[in-house]
């Protein structure tokens, strides 16, 4: 965790210190779970987290969440969707893109191979 409780987090300059290629990092947590600051360009593995939901928020920029079902979903900033646990899925970005996620800080990340399609 990187802040302990009580202490304000200004997630603008954690996300402007952030200089391309992929950071994701828990900025804190909340009983058995954690806010994450995801800041990055391209394509993220796809994956899933056997017992875990993960919300996702956009906070600048625009996030694709592709699902191994072959939906989309287009996130912009303000706007925020739960992928279900178990559910394959990957993001991508358009461009730089900031979002907060909210899991299981335990939360296991399984990589999986593209679906077919």
């Amino acid at each position: 965790m990187r802040y302990p409780p009580l202490q304000a987090i200004d997630l603008v300059t954690e996300s402007a210190e952030t200089d391309g290629g992929y950071s994701n990092i828990v900025v804190n947590r909340v009983n058995r779970h954690c806010l994450r600051l995801a800041v990055f360009e391209g394509d993220y593995p796809w994956h899933h987290h056997p017992t875990s939901d993960e919300l996702f928020l956009v906070v600048e920029g625009c996030l694709r969440i592709d699902l191994a079902d072959g939906r989309t979903l287009r996130l912009e900033p303000w706007q925020a969707a739960t992928v279900p646990a178990a559910m394959v899925h990957r993001t991508r970005t358009e461009g730089r893109a900031v979002n907060l996620s909210f899991e299981e800080l335990a939360a296991d990340t399984v990589f999986v191979d593209a679906p077919a399609g």
